[in-house]
């Protein structure tokens, strides 16, 4: 399912992947771009991921079939009301946006309800902008869908395939369960990870040892606050209240293990780790959630010369990308000390068995 034209306001990382997802599925669409970003609508038109620049929010967007918000969350709130003179009634206006009760709202002001639904490709980077984006983002990826309570069947039933042939997986949610879910899994999650690194810098001492030392895992559970600090103001501001109801409860199990803690209470504390491990081993690897996933491998490798160049000779060999390749000196994995990360999941995994083959230790993320 494919539509013949389509608008892009905003063409950063999550807008310029849905771009180049279309193109590669959909090569016969055609797609209206605009953004404050000259350069990259440059760089998008060269690269034949757009066919037409937009100067402006005008009538350029009047012959679009599908439309889709692509800018920050609040900014496309007032983009909403800048596009509205030029709308057809035929055209589906969508977002891209992590939260949807504000924009849902301005919807139903401005009697547009019979054309809106809502969209959330659940993938993202730490990286920003168009050159960071790729044409297999949302491959794999949730992409939830939230209609608003006018919109035709069809309609829904139109974006859900389109969304589909990208690739992608789509989920139709209400609105509030949406932004209620994506407070507690997205949300919040990225609050923790900033909290702790901020804890971490306010305990270091002057030395930075604790910076010195914290790679590894504490790298890891802390990826996501290198995250755009202006995207996530705005989320917490406007997604304030489900993450608040979702942050007591966060608090309420904190005092309890706090408690426990204290209380040296064996059993407790042991329940509180088991049932964690139960849950988070039961959780799908078969697509992609609110956080990108990474794929990485760590492997045992003799403290000598030339022990990386062979494994990065062996991968190469077999047409495999390293992403990134580094020593890891606080030691997780017992003599695991080379971290090896990769693009794609079916690389990691021929990457494994090459590995393995060649008799090293591997340990998978």
């Amino acid at each position: 399912m494919g539509f013949e034209h389509i608008g892009f306001i905003g063409l950063g990382l999550i807008g310029g992947s849905v771009a180049k997802s279309i193109k590669k599925h959909c090569p016969g669409s055609r797609i209206y771009a605009y953004d404050t970003n000259k350069a990259a609508l440059m760089t998008a038109k060269e690269m034949n991921v757009i066919d037409h620049i937009c100067e402006e929010i005008n009538a350029d967007f009047s012959k679009c079939d599908v439309i889709i918000l692509a800018g920050p969350v609040a900014v496309n709130n007032e983009n909403v009301k800048l596009l509205k003179p030029f709308l057809s009634e035929a055209c589906i206006l969508t977002d891209i946006g992590s939260v949807k009760q504000n924009i849902h709202n301005l919807i139903r002001e401005l009697k547009l309800e019979k054309q809106f639904i809502g969209g959330h490709p659940m993938a993202g980077s730490e990286n920003s902008g168009f050159l960071n984006s790729t044409d297999h983002l949302i491959e794999n990826a949730y992409y939830l869908l939230t209609p608003s309570q006018l919109l035709p069947k069809d309609t829904i039933k139109s974006m859900y395939d389109f969304i589909s042939s990208l690739g992608a997986i789509p989920l139709v949610l209400d609105y509030k369960e949406h932004d209620y879910i994506t407070a507690a899994i997205s949300h919040l999650p990225h609050i923790v990870a900033a909290s702790l690194v901020n804890v971490i810098k306010s305990l270091d001492s002057k030395e930075e040892l604790m910076k010195m030392l914290a790679a590894g895992g504490f790298k890891d559970i802390t990826r996501i606050a290198s995250s755009s600090p202006v995207m996530w103001q705005q989320i917490c501001s406007l997604n304030g209240r489900q993450i608040l109801e979702v942050m007591e409860h966060y608090i309420d199990i904190l005092l309890t293990i706090k408690k426990n803690i204290n209380e040296n209470d064996g059993g407790e504390l042991y329940a509180f780790f088991q049932s964690a491990m139960e849950y988070r081993n039961s959780i799908p690897h078969a697509s992609l959630g609110s956080i990108k996933k990474e794929y990485v491998i760590y492997c045992d490798v003799k403290d000598e010369a030339g022990a990386i160049a062979t494994i990065a000779t062996i991968l190469a060999c077999n047409q495999i990308s390293i992403k990134n390749i580094g020593i890891v000196n606080n030691r997780e994995f017992e003599e695991a000390v080379l971290r090896i990360e990769f693009y794609k999941e079916n690389s990691l995994l021929t990457a494994v068995d090459l590995l393995e083959k060649h008799r090293y230790t591997l340990y998978v993320r």
